[in-house]
């Protein structure tokens, strides 16, 4: 793809933009103006908040990509990640076209090219980010201003490997078929139901239906002989009163209740809609399907906000190791869900000071922590619950006890919390560390005796 030589610009994806859309583009085009490019390229298209802050996912994603010193097993993975995503997408974000698919469209055109027909369309080829790369430079939906002899040479009839589609008749036939195996291979008792008949109808009467059947029968031969009155029923049996279920066995308030787990900050950008929030990126090491998360270079990860715009220097966001809560129930902040809560120290303050001039320090795990791993309190070991009922308050009424200590290492002070004081031994008055399963304590970098929240 000779792309480069088509402008001043020495990177490919600039070129493009700059040759397509020469109005809304020029040669001092920033990083966070292509951000925001996509609206005025494509101003029929709108784009929600989360939408917004998936392009910008996107762009780095493709300037990763495009990393020629990149690790080769990392590589095939991020290329898997993306063909799995792309095989139920048109575009990256489903149907919307953005700058970020002509980003994916410019860093991986060089590459593509290169691949063999097997890389391409074999088994086990990327199938969906060829159809990709042919859709984003051929489709007027793009608008892009591409030379033939620019655009990666693609057969559409080379087609090494064909995945068999799902046939909606066929797979209604196989599920059919396996219904009837299985009610088969569990004896004739469990025999088919005839329309319009019940379970003890027919053939199939239960025993039980019969003694009704030859009860009511005799009741009838009674009458007709004359005998003046049918045969006494049988006396019913009082029905004993059911067992009331005893009420679920409330579990002690503890702060292992707080489900924290070591997180890692992917990449943090401004929330475009609050000037004091932050929108992460956060690797949790929740596994696939789990509810409130998405896939983002190819690990399962959480979106985050958290109120530290302007306490927290945005670069000290990326790439760096938190303590993230992840059991509170997800919120919407000005348009954006919020799966987790970034743990960060800040000073008490007394009642009526401002609690948002900070300082403010976010938690550090261990060095050797790990995305996902375990973060519990010396002495207070248990099972987190799975999501925090707001009702009950757990949080809340936990989270005063969330301190640091002289010794900078974040802990949690039972006598701060009303609740759990105790009496003889079960009282308990040391401070318990807050560390990872492999032993590891967390820390602040200078607040002593602050609160962590």
């Amino acid at each position: 793809m000779a792309t480069s030589g088509s402008s001043s610009s020495s990177d490919p994806f600039l070129s493009i933009l700059h040759r397509s859309f020469p109005s809304a583009t020029s040669s001092s085009t920033s990083e966070l103006d292509i951000n925001q490019l996509s609206q005025a390229i494509y101003p029929v298209t709108t784009y929600t908040d989360n939408e917004k802050i998936e392009i910008t996912q996107w762009l780095t994603t493709a300037t990763r990509l495009a990393t020629p010193d990149e690790d080769e097993a990392k590589h095939a993975e991020r290329l898997g990640s993306l063909n799995t995503h792309l095989s139920t997408r048109t575009t990256l974000l489903g149907s919307k076209p953005s700058v970020a698919d002509i980003a994916l469209y410019t860093r991986l055109a060089p590459t593509v090219s290169k691949w063999s027909s097997e890389e391409r369309t074999g088994e086990h080829g990327y199938h969906h980010i060829v159809r990709h790369i042919d859709f984003v430079q051929n489709a007027p939906v793009f608008k892009l201003k591409l030379a033939e002899e620019d655009k990666v040479k693609i057969d559409v009839n080379d087609v090494n490997f064909v995945h068999k589609p799902i046939d909606p008749k066929e797979e209604k036939e196989r599920k059919k078929k396996e219904k009837v195996d299985a009610v088969a291979a569990g004896g004739e008792s469990e025999k088919p139901l005839i329309v319009g008949q019940g379970k003890g109808q027919g053939g199939g009467r239960s025993r039980k239906d019969n003694a009704k059947v030859e009860e009511g029968k005799e009741a009838i031969k009674g009458v007709a002989a004359g005998d003046g009155a049918a045969q006494p029923r049988k006396e019913k049996k009082e029905k004993q009163p059911k067992p009331q279920k005893q009420p679920a066995k409330e579990t002690p308030l503890s702060p292992c209740l707080i489900d924290l787990r070591v997180g890692h900050i992917l990449k943090a950008i401004n929330h475009p809609n609050a000037d004091s929030l932050y929108v992460s990126t956060i690797a949790c090491g929740d596994p696939v399907g789990t509810e409130n998360t998405s896939e983002y270079e190819g690990q399962i990860v959480r979106t985050v906000c958290s109120g530290l715009n302007g306490l927290i220097p945005l670069e000290e966001m990326q790439g760096r190791k938190i303590i993230a809560v992840c059991n509170l129930k997800p919120v919407t902040m000005r348009g954006i869900k919020s799966a987790a809560m970034v743990l960060a120290a800040s000073p008490r303050i007394a009642e009526g000071e401002d609690n948002h001039k900070g300082p403010v320090e976010l938690v550090t795990p261990h060095a050797d922590a790990k995305a996902g791993e375990r973060v519990f309190f010396e002495g207070w070991q248990g099972e987190p619950e799975g999501v925090l009922n707001p009702k009950k308050k757990i949080w809340e009424t936990i989270q005063p006890g969330f301190t640091t200590t002289d010794g900078l290492e974040v802990g949690f002070d039972a006598g701060s919390v009303p609740q759990l004081h105790g009496e003889g031994e079960t009282k308990k008055e040391a401070v318990g560390k807050l560390v990872t399963i492999g032993g590891g304590i967390c820390t602040v970098k200078s607040l002593r005796g602050a609160t962590v929240r």
